[in-house]
């Protein structure tokens, strides 16, 4: 194994609004990115604000994948972090862009483990 784990950390912009305010349809986008990733489920906590918004996190035998939205921009910030060399984060996070119809997708991916991170420029999805 090269690192600890792999992170992708994701902006997604003019994504579908109504989407990024359903809760039980971003848990299932969730859910089933870290499946279509090849990942094990543990556990799966979302919660929706009021008037608008949701925060949830998948939590991974092999760490998490976890999404804020902010309906009222059309944004989420989402974040995959997978541990070891088997599974791909960039799997999920794409799946997740897509399902969000995202317009814009910009994202960075982190070796973890490795020592001092050295951060790149954005790379499009």
């Amino acid at each position: 194994m090269d690192t600890m784990g792999r992170h992708v950390i994701a902006e997604l912009w003019d994504c579908n609004i109504d989407t990024l305010n359903d809760m039980s349809l971003i848990e299932q986008i969730f859910v089933d990115a870290a499946l279509k990733a090849g990942a094990e489920i543990r556990e799966v906590a979302f919660h929706k604000f009021a008037p608008h918004g949701v925060s949830g996190v998948v939590i991974i035998s092999e760490s998490h994948l976890t999404i804020h939205s902010f309906p009222e921009h059309g944004y989420a910030s989402i974040d995959v972090y997978t541990c070891g060399d088997i599974i791909d984060p960039n799997v999920a996070a794409s799946y997740i862009a897509e399902a969000l119809e995202a317009q814009t997708c910009e994202k960075i991916e982190l070796p973890r483990g490795m020592g001092s991170v050295k951060v790149e420029q954005f790379k499009a999805l």
